[in-house]
């Protein structure tokens, strides 16, 4: 272990009188406890994952056909996992719902419909709330997949497919606690629920359509709903000189870095920045300032289409090292501007990103 990780401090209550009291753990003591719990719960993923059976791909499947809604039951511990799975399922392509058992016999059985797939959680299998209405289930719907421990139990018995993890020793210090297990069956109702998402060829853009907000909505979101609209964006003829250009092509309000260059129908054909004015006045060029500006430009930049993901855009910006990146329509005529500028303001990129260690004019294609 290393020496230089940071220790808490020892604020260890002390105990009143010398008696036979246990001395307190060190903060080395404390923090060696909590590392040695979460290896023991990665060590029991790790087994899962190495003994998982092909039950668990019939799940996947069963649920990647289902027409209606997977409802999700389990009480304690179990039911809490099942919640956070039915948010899994539901944020991956695959509409769902909780189940409590209890309330299933006062009237909530009628939220099953036929073509609903069930999923029960019991790591004995024998929790009575959930075994007493395992077989109404399973006729009341279009089946039953249980996760259990073992198969040797009436949850497992009374299923369509049993899902088996195996039995873990729990990581809490006195084998009671539900840890190991918990971890464990979180994880497996995970991997079938994406597994499910796969068959059922749900993509980023769907993700997309069910998280909208937040930092991740953001990074979902497509180009067109970031960019700086056409009217916001320095756009000119190519056939205009560089002065001409630098004078007609002021905006109001946030200015980016670049100039968007099209012909005669109006399409883009390159790209001049602020970056390549400044190396033309360096280098003394003050004569070309006259000259065409297509001349200088970068011909033929790389573009993106408005409902291109942002993730993807942010990617291409950060692989080719550049500054701005054109938006255009089927055509190719422009329709706005990504800048670099607004993305870091959105915290969706760094300053200290190699993106902005190049110029924005490097040779790229579209």
């Amino acid at each position: 272990m290393s020496a230089a990780l940071p220790l808490p401090p020892d604020r260890t209550p002390k105990p009143p009188g010398g008696g036979g009291s246990k001395a307190p753990q060190t903060p080395l003591e404390r923090l060696r406890t909590i590392r040695e719990t979460i290896s023991r719960e990665a060590a029991a993923l790790m087994r899962t994952a190495e003994t998982i059976g092909p039950s668990a791909v019939e799940a996947a499947e069963l649920t990647a056909a289902c027409s209606g809604n997977v409802v999700v039951t389990g009480v304690g511990k179990a039911g809490l996992v099942g919640k956070k799975l039915v948010a899994t399922l539901a944020s991956t392509g695959t509409p769902a719902h909780f189940l409590h058992p209890t309330e299933a016999v006062h009237g909530d059985f009628g939220r099953v419909k036929p073509d609903d797939l069930v999923w029960a959680f019991s790591n004995s299998g024998r929790s009575e709330e959930v075994t007493q209405i395992a077989s109404q289930l399973r006729r009341q719907g279009a089946g039953l997949i249980s996760f259990t421990a073992d198969a040797d139990n009436p949850l497992a018995a009374a299923s369509t497919c049993s899902v088996v993890y195996g039995r873990h020793a729990e990581a809490c210090p006195h084998g009671l606690a539900p840890t190991s297990s918990t971890a464990v069956m979180m994880a497996v109702g995970d991997a079938v629920a994406l597994l499910a998402s796969q068959l059922r060829e749900f993509t980023a853009r769907d993700f997309a359509k069910f998280h909208p907000g937040g930092a991740l909505g953001r990074k979902l979101a497509n180009v067109g709903q970031l960019m700086r609209p056409l009217a916001c964006c320095r756009v000119a003829k190519q056939s205009i000189t560089i002065r001409q250009c630098m004078v007609s092509c002021s905006i109001s309000g946030r200015r980016s870095g670049a100039v968007m260059l099209t012909n005669d129908d109006g399409q883009l054909t390159g790209i001049f920045t602020d970056s390549d004015l400044a190396r033309l006045l360096e280098s003394r060029c003050e004569e070309a300032l006259d000259g065409p500006i297509e001349a200088k430009m970068t011909l033929d930049p790389h573009c993106v289409a408005a409902k291109t993901l942002l993730s993807d855009a942010i990617g291409l910006l950060s692989e080719l090292r550049i500054s701005e990146l054109p938006v255009v329509d089927s055509d190719r005529r422009p329709v706005g501007m990504l800048d670099i500028t607004d993305l870091i303001a959105l915290g969706e990129i760094t300053p200290e990103s190699d993106t902005l260690s190049l110029p924005s004019t490097i040779p790229f294609r579209g």
